[in-house]
């Protein structure tokens, strides 16, 4: 039987976003394995092909690499278009962490493009506005 592939995890973002976003993964679930990340614009001395590049150079062809981004249309998910957009990549663009959790801890045996599928739809969910939620109970309640 074939082995799955590994998977790897990339977090790409303006700024120091990714930095939170992965301490903020790593206190839910624990440390990540083969998680990396890259802050854009951070530093004007290190450029981000150059952080991308670094990155790809730890993903070999059997492995998969699923790349979250902060935006759909940004410069960031740009880049990681241009340079990353092989058969065994896969990028989200406009995450949040509930994706990102789904995503990390599913199970590698199934395929990754039905992860992602079921993660997106789920994601989704979790964006409530209270508010209204709340008041929506409340008037059910008074309904009652």
């Amino acid at each position: 039987m074939e082995q799955p592939k590994k998977r790897k995890y990339l977090i790409a973002t303006h700024g120091t976003f990714s930095k939170g976003v992965k301490s903020s993964l790593n206190m839910i679930i624990g440390d990540t394995e083969s998680l990396y990340i890259i802050e854009a614009y951070v530093n004007n001395e290190v450029n981000i092909e150059d952080q991308i590049k670094l990155v790809l150079d730890e993903v070999g062809d059997e492995d998969e690499l699923i790349i979250f981004s902060d935006i759909m249309g940004g410069s960031v998910t740009n880049q990681l278009l241009q340079q990353a957009l092989k058969p065994n990549a896969h990028i989200i663009s406009g995450f949040n962490l509930p994706l990102l959790i789904e995503i990390v801890l599913a199970d590698t045996e199934t395929p990754i493009t039905e992860v992602i599928d079921d993660a997106i739809i789920n994601a989704k969910e979790q964006m409530v506005y209270i508010n209204k939620l709340i008041n929506s109970n409340n008037e059910d309640a008074k309904d009652d």
